[in-house]
């Protein structure tokens, strides 16, 4: 499968805002971001004029960064948003929420959404008591995701799991930090969503 494999900082720099991919690191004054924010290669910190379509275009690579979804994926959740009923741009960040690994990240059992998804892709969790290897399942209300009860003594899982209750969770995942599960009580709204985006420069992309 497909996969970007370079710096991560360097998708942050191209941005030009941090997209929290490494975790602690892009809190605790190490980020590079924060030392060298210009966009990278030789030209990065040319003053550039950009235009509309480059607007529309940095809009939804934001996105599709921030939530670690290729091209092909990204343009199979608007497909599916405009089916939708409602505004086709909040029901596409909704779906990107209700990804496991991200609601896994959510939840605190992971310090990115990029170790969340390999938490996952290695059988660490269950979905409603099943073992669950697929990272882009959507979740819905009611659903419990729950760390498999083979993989508590995992020294990765166990460091994660002691940090577990002095993290926060958003509304809408009730979380049970002693037992390393977590519960969808209602699917994200979109004042849920604490990251800056402007969904409609997205929409307005796509429907050239």
């Amino acid at each position: 499968m497909a996969r970007y494999t370079g710096p991560n900082c360097k998708q942050c720099r191209r941005e030009g805002c941090k997209l929290y991919l490494k975790g602690e690191r892009c809190t605790n004054g190490k980020c590079a971001f924060d030392h060298r924010s210009t966009a990278p290669g030789q030209h990065g910190a040319a003053r550039k004029k950009i235009g509309e379509y480059g607007k529309h275009l940095r809009e939804k690579q934001k996105a599709r960064r921030y939530y670690g979804v290729l091209e092909k994926q990204f343009r199979h959740y608007y497909d599916m948003a405009e089916k939708m009923d409602g505004i086709t741009g909040t029901n596409l960040l909704i779906l990107l929420e209700r990804r496991l690994d991200n609601v896994v990240y959510r939840m605190g059992m992971a310090e990115s959404r990029k170790e969340a998804r390999q938490l996952v892709l290695h059988a660490h969790f269950t979905l409603n008591g099943k073992k669950v290897t697929i990272p882009s399942i959507l979740i819905k209300a009611g659903d419990v995701i729950a760390v498999k009860e083979s993989s508590k003594e995992n020294a990765k899982i166990k460091g994660l799991a002691e940090e577990l209750a002095t993290k926060t969770s958003p509304k809408w995942i009730e979380k049970d930090a002693a037992n390393l599960t977590a519960k969808i009580v209602a699917l994200p709204a979109r004042e849920d969503i604490d990251f800056e985006f402007d969904e409609q420069l997205i929409v307005e992309l796509y429907s050239k």
